[in-house]
């Protein structure tokens, strides 16, 4: 005779194996939790280390291994705003911040009319334009380097902000315009078919009734546009000289063959990148949102 078993439901509340679900969720959250603060620790800390290092003295920065416990001093950043390298770091800083304002406002312009285009009103053969878009991405820098230079040599562009200004205008629109596509894509139909029937042309539509509703995307790719525009290195040190230096260039300056120099050029780094901390720390809320957009559908 075969038995028969009864076997009881399992409760909602309870794994099969029997234990409560919510003891096992808030397990699997502490553990995700540390998880999230290792990371973070893992990316924070060379900053953090390079803050440390750029208050020791230069004895004291060059040692092996680094001590924590040598005595702080600010003579890295004396010596960086004091000119130590024979030029004032303001210039370069100068220049660095109104290429990148200027060729993100640029990217904007230029932007988000084309991924309204590809969206919202898509073109034909719209994904063959993507596809384009991204392949100027798939080229090498450094392969465009020589092409580049040959040019702004015969139009007299060479240590010109301009040039940097139209480079990076041109180097940031695709990404600009993959992101934007992404985030103009979640804008109701209705809202435009409603700015249709009140009479709204394109100017106004883009203006009053799209913009509001992408704002966090346009946060998040203006503050990625100027992030890579501040950042860019290998064309500025090509292109530019002592006019058109940007603050990069201007901070491998403190590299030199004579050695200790390594308290100098971390206070370089701290300086040149607190634009764009200061930056991303007042848009993080905006760039959350931006970047979590166009991620659920």
């Amino acid at each position: 005779m075969s038995s028969i078993t009864d076997t009881a439901p399992v409760p909602a509340t309870r794994t099969a194996g029997g234990a409560p679900r919510a003891r096992q969720r808030e397990r699997g959250g502490l553990v995700l939790t540390v998880l999230a603060w290792l990371v973070g620790v893992v990316f924070v800390l060379p900053v953090l280390w390079m803050l440390l290092t750029s208050l020791h003295s230069e004895p004291d920065a060059a040692t092996n291994p680094p001590s924590l416990a040598a005595p702080l001093t600010l003579q890295g950043y004396r010596d960086f705003f004091g000119s130590s390298t024979g030029a004032s770091p303001w210039p370069p800083l100068a220049n660095s911040l109104s290429a990148s304002l200027v060729s993100t406002a640029l990217v904007l312009l230029l932007a988000i009319p084309a991924a309204y285009a590809l969206s919202i009103r898509p073109v034909r053969k719209w994904t063959d334009v993507l596809f384009f878009f991204l392949s100027t991405k798939m080229l090498p820098v450094v392969a465009g380097l020589l092409p580049i230079y040959l040019f702004a040599q015969r139009a007299s562009l060479l240590d010109n902000i301009w040039l940097l200004i139209i480079f990076y205008t041109s180097m940031n629109l695709p990404i600009a315009v993959w992101m934007m596509r992404s985030f103009l894509a979640e804008v109701p139909v209705e809202m435009l078919e409603a700015a249709a029937m009140d009479g709204a042309g394109l100017p106004r539509t883009l203006r009053a009734v799209v913009a509001p509703v992408v704002m966090p995307g346009i946060a998040a790719t203006s503050l990625i546009c100027f992030i890579f525009s501040w950042n860019e290195l290998l064309f500025a040190r090509v292109l530019t000289g002592t006019v058109a230096q940007t603050a990069p260039v201007y901070l491998t300056g403190f590299v030199t063959s004579q050695g200790l120099f390594l308290a100098k050029v971390c206070a370089a780094a701290v300086v040149v990148s607190l634009p764009v901390l200061v930056a991303g720390f007042a848009a993080q809320d905006r760039l959350v949102q931006g970047l979590s957009l166009g991620a659920v559908k």
